[in-house]
């Protein structure tokens, strides 16, 4: 199964790299469109970037990837605090059981209350 693994990463690392080599032109990234340039409030916030078309690329798959992971830890919150809330349960058991065998067991013979615990 290591050697699976290895193999898949190898090929994934190749077809990465094979297209950050195919995609090295330069692109020009604005954040706002050529007619809000000029305009007086938004114009503060327009700038243009110039990268190799394989970062920007990258950039997006790096990028849908952590809302991806954000999207499906906040989704599964119901589960982990159920998960959480029955964890509490069982421990808030088990002491009223060990509470409840050490009361049953403060009568009798340490060594009959020393069996009856292993069984």
């Amino acid at each position: 199964m290591r050697y699976i693994r290895y193999a898949f990463l190898a090929a994934l690392a190749l077809v990465l790299i094979v297209g950050a080599l195919a995609n090295r032109d330069m692109v020009e990234l604005n954040t706002l469109p050529a007619v809000l340039d000029t305009a007086p409030v938004l114009g503060a916030f327009a700038f243009s970037i110039q990268v190799p078309l394989f970062v920007v690329i990258f950039a997006s798959l790096m990028a849908g990837a952590a809302l991806g992971f954000a999207w499906e830890w906040l989704r599964e919150h119901k589960f982990r605090a159920e998960a959480n809330r029955k964890t509490g349960e069982v421990r808030k058991l088990e002491r009223e059981l060990k509470k409840t065998q050490n009361e049953r067991d403060k009568d009798k013979d340490e060594v009959l209350a020393i069996l009856d615990q292993a069984s």
